[in-house]
């Protein structure tokens, strides 16, 4: 049950660039705030339902976490309407756990080992060929790859504050509610400032509900729950189900069409996150209670 727990909330992650492409005109700060809003409000009520509010950490932990969620939220919906669903995806995803080795060496004294550098150069290699080679017709926007990796920066940083915050004594259903409520209320300003486009029409509002119940209330909740049961590496390979089917939606539902260098490029990523989810301990914040940003 725990697997199928994990391996549901992956592949629910995975959908919420289609869901964004497949829905009305709608600028990507605006998915990315509705999303938010709406998946705080549903954690926020969970937690205060399981009455398991406690968050450890203090409050400028909980404030950078938050802050995190927003920019991995606004740049990952940006980058794939600049760049495509399956692009964007394999760039966030891939260069995630090397942007997370990272900051939990330099600010959480962790260890980086020989597969975590191996992974790490696979990624890098993969993401440069997406970039050079062309993606669907035959190109790939730099902006899209550059706001990707910037959302790929912004969940390492998530994730390596909510472990911080679940070492010093948080619950699960706390950090993830009051990390998502801090970023809700950062993003926020943007629906004021930004053109609503068709967010309050039917298909927009469904759009929202739909990212902030199932691939964020809901996905989170699955997830947690799972890995509460199962061990870190396992939960790592079954989190792979998250890229591959963010790639898959971009190619089956929307027909994009890489071209032969920016597949090899997406496999060399995708080969970085098998290398690393086989030897988790050379990063153990790569898969944070909340899994990964789409």
């Amino acid at each position: 049950m725990a697997r199928l727990q994990v391996l549901s909330a992956a592949i629910l992650f995975g959908t919420t660039g289609t869901a964004q492409t497949l829905a009305p005109e709608i600028e990507p700060l605006v998915v990315g705030a509705s999303r938010i809003a709406v998946g705080a409000a549903l954690l926020l009520l969970v937690a205060l339902l399981v009455g398991r509010m406690r968050v450890g950490g203090g409050r400028a932990a909980v404030l950078l976490a938050g802050a995190c969620v927003a920019l991995y939220q606004a740049t990952f919906f940006a980058a794939v309407a600049e760049t495509g669903v399956a692009i964007a995806a394999v760039v966030a995803l891939g260069s995630a756990p090397a942007f997370t080795g990272v900051l939990a060496r330099t600010f959480a004294g962790e260890r980086l080992h020989r597969r975590w550098a191996a992974a790490t150069a696979l990624a890098s290699a993969g993401v440069a060929l997406l970039v050079l080679g062309g993606g669907a017709d035959g190109e790939v926007a730099p902006a899209g790859v550059g706001l990707a990796l910037m959302s790929g920066c912004g969940y390492a940083g998530y994730a390596v504050l909510s472990k911080h915050m679940l070492e010093a004594g948080g619950t699960p259903e706390g950090v993830m509610a009051a990390v998502f409520a801090t970023g809700a209320v950062l993003l926020l300003p943007l629906l004021a400032i930004v053109p609503l486009g068709e967010l309050t029409s039917p298909a927009g509002l469904a759009l929202a509900l739909y990212l902030g119940a199932i691939p964020t209330a809901l996905a989170y909740i699955l997830f947690a729950r799972g890995l509460a049961r199962i061990g870190a590496g396992e939960t790592a390979t079954l989190t792979l189900a998250e890229p591959l089917t963010a790639a898959a939606l971009g190619v089956i539902a929307l027909g994009e069409r890489p071209g032969a260098a920016a597949a090899a490029g997406a496999a060399l990523v995708l080969g970085g996150l098998v290398l690393l989810a086989l030897r988790p301990r050379a990063i153990r914040t790569a898969v944070g209670p909340a899994g990964a940003p789409a």
